[in-house]
């Protein structure tokens, strides 16, 4: 079966990117750190929102909306995957530490982008990493509930997503 891609323009998207053989690279602040320089680099030249991201010690989830009459989101991540492994290797970080693809989802509407969401910002629970959202470091969440989106507390029990989000 061959992948299609989805382009529509200014849309939003949800994308996993993973590790190599799930290797828990962003197990450590330089790699994160640097990873989140790489977005911030490529978002100059070529602006996109980053609407909520975790990322998590073998992968990562985040949402982008792209400005109108923009549909490429394949070359962000190509450029944005060549930035990380070109400075992760000046410092000692395995180069070849991520999947050369990514897997997208393009949002259809309010639902599926809310569900998505709270996804990304339930995924450090749902793989046992913290005990609620609000205590792991590398994800939007915090923001979230400085706007008024999430209580703190929210994310501290069992939540229950529709099986298709995140299976992408």
């Amino acid at each position: 079966m061959k992948y299609r891609r989805v382009f529509n323009s200014g849309a939003s998207y949800f994308f996993t990117v993973v590790t190599a053989k799930r290797q828990p690279l962003f197990n450590n602040d330089k790699a994160v750190n640097l990873f989140s320089d790489a977005l911030r680099h490529v978002m100059e030249s070529h602006p996109f929102t980053q609407d909520a991201f975790v990322i998590m010690p073998d992968h990562i989830h985040c949402v982008w909306s792209l400005p109108e009459g923009d549909t490429d989101y394949a070359m962000r991540w190509k450029l944005i995957k060549s930035w990380f492994k070109k400075q992760a290797a000046l410092v000692g970080i395995n180069t070849e530490c991520l999947e050369p693809h990514h897997w997208e989802h393009c949002l259809e509407d309010d639902r599926d982008y809310q569900s998505h969401l709270e996804y990304i910002h339930y995924n450090p629970v749902k793989h046992g990493l913290s005990e609620s959202a609000l205590e792991w470091p590398h994800s939007s969440f915090r923001q979230y509930v400085a706007l008024g989106v999430y209580q703190h507390n929210w994310g501290s029990g069992k939540l229950v997503l529709p099986d298709t989000v995140g299976s992408e």
